[in-house]
């Protein structure tokens, strides 16, 4: 018998049939391959109609449709970008730049305390210089200042002994302006007593601040300074308030009308409260009302035991009362002073009647109440320390470096 298993013919035969099953194989994978390729192919496109479809309908009816609210609800409030993403910036309180250019002797070592004690509280950055005697600053002194402020974290409150800024000068976001003064008599007569013999604090306090002072000088009668035309006690010295408010330009140092009204210019624009020292609870309660993520509750700290055991030996030593004539000299003196601490008393009370506090109504234009119970005006603040009056030859200086324009 033959076998015909080993034979050429047969071989062949089956090796083609073996191809043939192979090639009708490898066209179904390949059909197989392009029918789930064009079914996620189509997929993909009706999952982009949904989803513009679904974006449409979400800014149609102002807001996201109820089932994706129920899908979220259902999966928790939280989303990736909510756990992983950068954490939600901060919503800055109106304003959040606040600058307190304080006035010498108005109170301000007070009101400092306090914005110590009121920072920690409401969680804003409090920045207090510690330069006491540079209150005028050339032209780059003042850019490097403000700018130095404007980068202070937001909300802040910066503090220092200086006079204003004008910032939109030199395009950088205006900060907003607040501050105290006080009857300019009764401030320079409790600069004149602080120099000389300081506070119940030490003994010594008084030689440490001015140790250049000479006996002659810190034992000065007041009356005879006042009367013989000492430097301390007659213009440009006695013309102290204006210039905080007015500004930089050479000319605000010059008691006269132009500095009066570039300062009340300024508080009208760029100050949201200026006060008055010997209503210095009002002026709390308004800073409370008018910036409460700065001031809140500030009336109440006032008002505590603890914080008056701050300041309970910082009354001002010898400190006494010149004569009427000498009183009436200095009036005359500080006519421009007057002028702008009357019209900040006006302002102040104005915006007192707005907000609905009692006060009691005073006429500017009568005989100054000072000539007759001016140390009982005024109750003594903490007493902060006061800048060293600055070199009056500061007119050497080249009036180029200011380039301010009136």
């Amino acid at each position: 018998m033959k076998n015909y298993s080993s034979s050429p013919r047969l071989n062949n035969h089956s090796a083609s049939h073996s191809t043939d099953r192979n090639s009708r194989k490898g066209f179904w994978l390949s059909a197989l391959r392009l029918r789930f390729s064009l079914r996620d192919y189509a997929f993909c496109m009706a999952t982009l109609l949904l989803f513009c479809l679904g974006s449409l309908f979400y800014q149609l009816n102002g807001g996201p449709p109820k089932v994706l609210l129920e899908i979220r609800q259902y999966l928790g409030e939280s989303t990736f970008v909510d756990d992983h993403g950068p954490p939600t910036p901060r919503e800055l309180p109106f304003p959040s730049q606040v600058i307190y250019n304080r006035v010498g002797k108005c109170g301000s070592r007070t009101v400092v305390l306090l914005l110590r004690i009121l920072a920690e509280k409401h969680q804003f950055n409090l920045v207090s210089s510690d330069i006491h005697n540079k209150t005028r600053l050339t032209k780059h002194e003042q850019v490097d200042l403000m700018r130095n402020i404007s980068t202070i974290p937001q909300p802040f409150l910066y503090t220092r002994h200086v006079h204003f800024l004008n910032f939109t000068r030199f395009r950088i976001e205006q900060p907003v302006y607040i501050n105290i003064i006080r009857d300019p008599i009764n401030r320079f007569l409790s600069n004149y007593f602080f120099r000389r013999f300081g506070d119940w604090r030490g003994e010594q306090n008084h030689l440490i601040r001015t140790p250049q002072m000479k006996d002659d000088e810190r034992y000065l009668d007041i009356n005879v300074c006042i009367m013989e035309n000492y430097p301390e006690c007659s213009n440009p010295r006695l013309f102290y308030i204006v210039p905080y408010f007015c500004g930089q330009h050479p000319q605000c140092r010059e008691p006269g009308v132009w500095a009066l009204e570039r300062a009340k210019q300024n508080v009208i624009e760029n100050f949201l409260l200026v006060g008055i020292l010997e209503e210095l609870e009002d002026v709390l309660l308004l800073l409370e009302r008018l910036l409460p993520h700065y001031f809140s509750d500030v009336l109440n700290i006032y008002k505590s035991p603890t914080f008056w055991k701050m300041g309970n030996l910082t009354g001002t030593v010898k400190k006494h009362m010149p004569t009427i004539e000498a009183l009436q000299v200095l009036y005359q003196r500080m006519k421009y002073e007057y002028n702008f601490y009357n019209f900040i008393r006006d302002q102040f009370h104005l915006t007192k009647k707005k907000i609905g506090l009692k006060y009691a109504s005073q006429n500017s234009a009568h005989e100054p109440d000072f000539l007759r119970e001016l140390a009982l005006r005024t109750q003594e603040p903490l007493e902060e320390e006061e800048e060293e009056e600055e070199e009056e030859d500061m007119g050497q200086e080249d009036a180029n470096i200011w380039m301010v324009q009136p």
